[in-house]
């Protein structure tokens, strides 16, 4: 979110495409969106609704906003299928909309590399894979460790997606 409020000039009505709204994961990834939105008076969140994860969820959702005549700037998709579900949608009227989406799955990085979505984010599942292993092997040595282990995700542009290409192959 925060490098779709600078590509937005940290002004616009934002969308937000919630995966699932009885998933943790979804909820934590939209609160963020909504934290960064909060920093910058130009901007608002507008729009906050549920396509499942779902490429079709997401271009029916965003052709409902764009009918609807909702006046969005960006929409932050909490996965790649929903964000690709929205620029198919955006592919069919005039309008220019930011849209970013997260997990840099190959589809997502395609759309990245054809301009319909302006951003993902990779999250790094061997790195979670094996911070997990480490953890686990620690509790088992009986050493103290944080109850919390962060793995950093990694903003993908058009300008960098070169690397995670060659790691989603």
């Amino acid at each position: 979110m925060e490098a779709l409020a600078k590509m937005a000039n940290y002004k616009g009505n934002v969308a937000i495409m919630i995966g699932n709204l009885t998933d943790a994961g979804a909820l934590q990834r939209t609160k963020d969106v909504e934290q960064v939105v909060a920093k910058y008076p130009g901007m608002k969140v507008v729009q906050k609704q549920p396509a499942n994860y779902a490429r079709n969820e997401g271009m029916d959702l965003m052709l409902n906003w764009i009918g609807n005549g909702e006046a969005i700037d960006i929409v932050a998709a909490n996965n790649d299928e929903m964000a690709i579900g929205a620029a198919m949608a955006l592919a069919k009227s005039n309008q220019k909309i930011l849209v970013g989406g997260i997990d840099a799955t190959p589809d997502g990085l395609k759309a990245l590399s054809q301009d319909k979505i302006q951003v993902t984010v990779f999250q790094d599942a061997v790195g979670q894979g094996k911070s997990s292993v480490d953890v686990a092997q620690k509790l088992i040595k009986g050493e103290k460790v944080d109850s919390h282990v962060w793995i950093p995700f990694e903003l993908v542009t058009k300008e960098n997606m070169q690397k995670y290409v060659e790691k989603s192959q």
